[in-house]
């Protein structure tokens, strides 16, 4: 597939004077989830690989919330943005023109799921949904698909309850992003949190990938005080996406610079990846359908 995907770009005639003109500059948009200086260093090099494949200055933007990084790309202000899927599906409900999905995050073992797992101090005590009665509750972002969506939908079918404040929770609290939530549980502000992972690996490293690896490289937290007090059904990883009304020659090289780095930089695909993962590889829409469905539903 990356052959195919090379070859397409080979068949593009484009040499720099002529991108110039097409576009002045490309914008990079980051996902919330740990703090803006370390999402903006993780990034760095695929920012200086974007600038030297275009020819034109590149920035990367990193908004607080999940919610800058789709206003961005629906305002044509951002070009790309590695998205959850809640995020595509609110993209694209938006307006179906803004953004196409280009490629996945594959994981390690060739798959591209990955769950939404709860969790809690080991020295709390809790241990389950149950234990969660009366507690509060950490969620990520409303725009999150693991870090609130699928949640949303399933722990009320676990519970029996909503997830209004005072129902079953004390209270259902937002944090503002993964790394946020992951603190807040490690530092007691919050009884339990859910987060990302992809589920393979050993929880003493935060898995393989998503926010506990990498909150684990960054030393902020000691796996070993957690526990994973729940789990959701396997959830489609989010899209790699860009603008539809950028030129196709430049949407073909980005592609293919996503679609190759884990070849041409290890070090920066891990970064970019959130830990150890296989490639970013092709995806389309379709498989994002189920998820555009769900958050349809939680809009009505």
């Amino acid at each position: 597939m990356k052959k195919l995907i090379a070859a397409l770009v080979a068949t593009t005639t484009l040499v720099a004077p002529v991108m110039a003109e097409e576009i002045s500059e490309f914008r990079i948009g980051i996902l919330g989830g740990e703090n803006a200086q370390d999402r903006m260093s993780k990034n760095e090099c695929l920012r200086k690989y974007t600038e030297e494949l275009l020819g034109v200055p590149t920035k990367l933007f990193a908004p607080a919330d999940y919610n800058g990084v789709i206003q961005g790309l629906l305002g044509g202000t951002i070009d790309v943005a590695w998205l959850g899927a809640s995020g595509y599906a609110k993209t694209y409900l938006s307006d179906p023109e803004a953004v196409e999905p280009v490629l996945v995050k594959v994981n390690t073992d060739g798959g591209y799921g990955y769950y939404s797992v709860g969790f809690a101090r080991k020295d709390s005590g809790i241990t389950s949904l149950g234990d969660m009665k009366g507690k509060v509750f950490g969620f990520g972002d409303p725009n999150s698909t693991s870090g609130y969506l699928i949640p949303s939908i399933e722990i009320p079918q676990a519970t029996g309850a909503t997830m209004e404040s005072g129902d079953y929770f004390a209270e259902v609290k937002f944090t503002g992003g993964h790394e946020q939530t992951i603190v807040a549980v490690n530092n007691g502000d919050v009884d339990g949190g859910v987060t990302w992972a992809d589920g393979l690996g050993e929880w003493e490293d935060g898995y393989q990938s998503g926010a506990l690896r990498r909150a684990v490289d960054a030393g902020l937290v000691d796996m070993n005080d957690l526990v994973e007090i729940w789990k959701s059904a396997p959830i489609p990883e989010g899209p790699v996406v860009l603008r539809k009304a950028l030129p196709e020659d430049v949407k073909a090289q980005v592609t293919e610079l996503w679609n190759t780095l884990d070849e041409k930089d290890r070090e920066c695909f891990y970064g970019v990846a959130a830990g150890e993962a296989k490639s970013f590889d092709p995806i389309t829409h379709e498989a994002y359908e189920v998820i555009i469905e769900a958050r349809k539903l939680k809009s009505n």
